[in-house]
This record gives structure tokens, C-alpha cells and sequence, in this order.
């Protein structure tokens, strides 16, 4: 996968746009301030948007290559983030340390996936939000029908509500939507998607 997506991230235009993902920026202009972690963050178009309202931002992604557009665009934007490569396990991010978690189409290995979601709940504080927008079990369908849309072709990698009510147990999700939207993200998000939505907040 790393070098899936260095090779991605190496395309010389940001291969998913450099504003914001619509619902991610919807969402977090509705909440306080305060420190943000993106994890699989890409090229840092989510990342840069909350630097310059104001968050302390924290991101992480496998690929170098996306780290390095991430901090030219934050650069061009005069803002700053903190922002590493590697897996979570490797990050030295400390427990309730994050007032939101913005996960945009953030899809892990089948075997990462539930290990983190598990730490994501523990970086989260008390009252934190999780931000989230990804691609629906439904996507692999939709795929055929709009390969532009995007996404993985494992459909272990993608989502179901089930699954995320049950790794976000507990949590008072302020909304939960499972539909098709129209996406327009750069070269690899477009068209007819599947996707879940939700808002959650930590108990």
C-alpha cells in the first residue's frame, strides 16, 4: 500500500484537489477550536483548511510523498502542521490528547482497521468529535457502474454502519447517514459514490 501510494501522491497536480472535503469542512466550522488529528491525511487538503481557522493540527499518512505535498500546501497557505509518516502504532500521540478526529476517506488494511479505530478512541478526549466520511460496502458496486468514484477494491477495507456503531460503542452520534452523493475531488474522486457520513461525539 505505501508504495501504492507514494506513486499517487507523486503525480505532479493533487491528485484529490486542494480544498476541503465538503461534508469535513461543513462539519468543522459548526465546532470550537481546538487540536485535530487527520490520520491518513494524503496530500493535507482537510489538514491545511482546519490549520488556517485556527486548529493545532496533528496528521499522519504512509506515504512520504503525500507528507511532502501536505507541507507545500500548508506552506503556500502560511500555516503550519504536524505531520508524520508511518502507521499509528509508530506515532507517539498520548491518550486524550485530541478534542476531534477527522477520518476522510481514511481506509486501512482489513487488519489495522479495528486496532485503530480502538486507539482512536482512546486519543480522543472526553466530549472530542469524530468527523468521518468514507466509502460504503455499497462502493464496490458502484465502482463498476463509475470507476472515477474511487475507493479500494477490497471490501473488507470499506464500511458498513454496523460496524462503525459497534468500534464507536457508546458514542452519541449526532447524525449517521449511508447514501449516494455526487463526488468532485480532484482526478480520483468523481461522480456517482457511496459513501457513510456521521458525526459522533465521545462519552
Amino acid at each position: 500500500m505505501k508504495e501504492f501510494w507514494d506513486e499517487r501522491y507523486a503525480e505532479p497536480n493533487y491528485v484529490y484537489g486542494k480544498v476541503p472535503n465538503k461534508y469535513f469542512k461543513k462539519k468543522l466550522d459548526e465546532i470550537q477550536l481546538g487540536e485535530i488529528l487527520f490520520p491518513a491525511e494524503g496530500e493535507g487538503r482537510n489538514a491545511v483548511y482546519a490549520a488556517k481557522k485556527g486548529w493545532k493540527v496533528s496528521a499522519f499518512d504512509i506515504s512520504k510523498e503525500g507528507r511532502e505535498k501536505a507541507l507545500k500546501l500548508a506552506k503556500s497557505e502560511d500555516v503550519e502542521i504536524d505531520y508524520q509518516v508511518g502507521k499509528l502504532p509508530d506515532m507517539d500521540y498520548k491518550a486524550e490528547q485530541f478534542d476531534a478526529i477527522a477520518l476522510i476517506f481514511a481506509h486501512f488494511s482489513p487488519e489495522d482497521k479495528h486496532s485503530y479505530f480502538a486507539e482512536f478512541r482512546n486519543l480522543l478526549k472526553p466530549g472530542g468529535i469524530i468527523i468521518f466520511e468514507a466509502f460504503s460496502k455499497e462502493q464496490i458496486d458502484v465502482q463498476k457502474e463509475n470507476p472515477k468514484s474511487g475507493g479500494p477494491k477490497n471490501a473488507e477495507m470499506l464500511f458498513s454502519k454496523e460496524e462503525l456503531q459497534t468500534s464507536f460503542s457508546g458514542f452519541k452520534f449526532e447524525e449517521f447517514e449511508d447514501k449516494l452523493i455526487e463526488l468532485s475531488e480532484g482526478k480520483y474522486h468523481n461522480g456517482k459514490a457511496a459513501v457513510i457520513r456521521f458525526v459522533a461525539t465521545k462519552p
